[in-house]
């Protein structure tokens, strides 16, 4: 994937397509670190990093809609 997304794509998505997102940003994290455990070399050392970032994002927009529908 490793397309940066920014706060603003998250904002403009509906809930399902954040879902989905959410859902492959983590199954991407959980392969980054399967990788990593078993001794592989990966190609970018910053990627854990930046997928951490991209779910806190699509989560924090996710509970800032949750909070203004309350």
């Amino acid at each position: 994937m490793m397309d940066i997304i920014t706060v603003a794509k998250v904002r403009e998505m509906d809930e399902r397509e954040r879902e989905r997102t959410l859902l492959t940003l983590r199954e991407e994290l959980m392969m980054l670190y399967s990788q990593q455990t078993g001794g592989g070399i990966a190609d970018n050392p910053a990627k854990a990093k930046i997928l951490r970032k991209q779910i806190a994002r699509v989560l924090t927009v996710k509970n800032e809609i949750k909070k203004l529908n309350v």
